[in-house]
């Protein structure tokens, strides 16, 4: 029997022929998603190999049929090729959701800086919001990864240093100005991912 030179491109043709029903864009999606993860699973775990790197994401035909089940192409209640254990994933949040959480319960506490109860909300609200981006199916991870990045982990960065090292009252202009461009930064970023979204 003839084995293949180059496994993971044998393995991903296999997955855009079972998943030819997709949009052509959202199959390079589903491509570039499957690629990306051999490659860091690969970095990752040197000493695994590439047939148990593909095993793990399971077969071509169940990620297939996930990915027409997500896009709505699927049939409803068809269960899944053979040895297809893992659940569909659904969009069950709306994706505006998490990004109005990233992005306005900043702007309330930037109105409203004395407030120990909105600084508390206004973190667990964006808290809420980075997990709920993470967890969605409209965005790859690369795209998840960076807009936590620039809309949690970047800002609170910021606040942190400003309240750490700042002799300033959160009045002034320069807190204004702070504030500001941390919205502006905000407004942009989620922007930025509510026009890149998978429907």
């Amino acid at each position: 029997m003839k084995t293949s030179a180059d496994p993971v491109r044998d393995y991903l043709s296999a997955v855009e022929r079972e998943a030819s029903a997709l949009p052509a864009d959202r199959r390079r999606e589903l491509l570039a998603d499957l690629a990306e993860h051999i490659e860091v699973t690969r970095a990752e775990r040197p000493d695994v190999t590439i047939g148990e790197v593909l095993a793990e994401l399971g077969d071509p035909r169940t990620i297939a049929a996930t990915a027409l089940a997500e896009a709505g192409d699927g049939v409803a209640g068809t269960p899944a090729p053979s040895g297809a254990g893992a659940p569909v994933r659904q969009g069950k949040v709306h994706p505006l959701v998490p990004l109005l959480m990233l992005t306005v319960p900043f702007l309330v506490a930037a109105v409203l800086p004395y407030s120990d109860a909105t600084a508390f909300l206004s973190t667990l609200f964006r808290v809420i919001g980075a997990v709920l981006l993470c967890t969605s199916v409209h965005w790859t991870s690369a795209q998840k990864t960076t807009g936590v990045l620039l809309t949690a982990v970047l800002p609170t960065l910021a606040i942190a240093i400003w309240k750490l090292f700042a002799a300033a009252p959160t009045g002034d202009s320069a807190a204004n100005l702070a504030n500001l461009a941390t919205l502006v930064l905000l407004a942009a970023t989620t922007a930025w991912l509510w026009r890149i979204r998978r429907a």
